[in-house]
């Protein structure tokens, strides 16, 4: 499949919709604590993305068919979630889970780490980041880790503009955490985005400099690192076929934003208020 070049009409929907997604991770974080479920963080972040932003929650149904579903005026699925698709609105990733946590009943604990990954959709394009969270008093150890899987992540921006290739941008991010310690996941890896969820380009978080795809004006896609504390290999939940763990256990982090490759560098389409780029 050839990576679409967005035109000025879709970048401005995708600067919408990025605005809105960044809006989301910044409401929720007040929400974040000691006692408080997951699955409550889910419901705080899909009534605000549909009630108040308008949008609509792309996690919701994903994998399944038909996708997305249909929301009645309470913002709720007409139907319920069956089947293989994704359960929830936003993923929810607590302490040894890499990705595509389900959220649940289970109240956060004191020092837990939690991604919380959401894609919002608006006039029919996507805005997709993430952003980790520590309740309470983190360990040093787990400090360390959510730092520098972000340091990994703004590195990565910074290499973005026209004509770089995909092959330096990982392999620098592979560098800066393997030096400190730490293993880079490989099956999973950052994508094209648009009006479609997932499009091409792949962006791994690895590689060999001088190789992959040269970056062109125009592109969009997401850079998400998820970094272990321990070895790089994964396993997946059999059982709600999405959750995505460390086989040793071992805490993971991943913090993730939408760009556009303008002509004199990047735009960073989920930025945070908190965030200068």
């Amino acid at each position: 499949m050839a990576i679409k070049i967005k035109t000025a009409e879709e970048i401005e929907k995708m600067r919408v919709a990025g605005r809105l997604a960044a809006e989301v991770l910044e409401m929720i974080g007040g929400h974040v604590k000691k006692g408080v479920t997951t699955e409550e963080l889910d419901r705080i972040c899909h009534e605000h993305i549909v009630k108040v932003q308008g949008g609509y929650p792309a996690t919701l149904n994903y994998g399944s068919q038909p996708y997305p579903v249909e929301l009645g005026e309470d913002g709720q699925p007409t139907r319920p979630i069956v089947g293989e698709g994704f359960p929830k609105s936003c993923c929810t990733s607590v302490n040894d889970v890499v990705c595509h946590g389900i959220p649940n009943k289970k109240p956060l604990r004191n020092g837990d780490i939690v991604n919380i990954d959401v894609t919002v959709i608006k006039d029919g394009y996507h805005g997709d980041t993430s952003k980790m969270f520590i309740v309470g008093e983190p360990t040093p150890q787990a400090q360390k880790l959510v730092q520098t899987t972000q340091e990994a992540l703004y590195l990565a921006i910074d290499m973005v503009k026209p004509d770089a290739r995909l092959g330096d941008i990982g392999y620098a991010i592979q560098k800066y955490a393997e030096g400190k310690g730490y293993s880079i996941v490989r099956e999973y890896c950052g994508h094209g985005i648009g009006a479609t969820f997932h499009e091409e380009p792949q962006v791994t978080h690895y590689g060999k400099p001088g190789t992959g795809v040269e970056l062109k004006e125009g592109m969009t896609f997401t850079i998400e690192p998820m970094v272990n504390a321990g070895k790089r290999y994964i396993k997946h939940n059999k059982k709600d076929g999405w959750t995505v763990t460390t086989k040793d256990k071992s805490l993971s982090a991943q913090w993730e934003h939408t760009l556009l490759v303008t002509a004199t560098g990047v735009e960073v389409l989920t930025k945070r208020s908190e965030e200068n780029f």
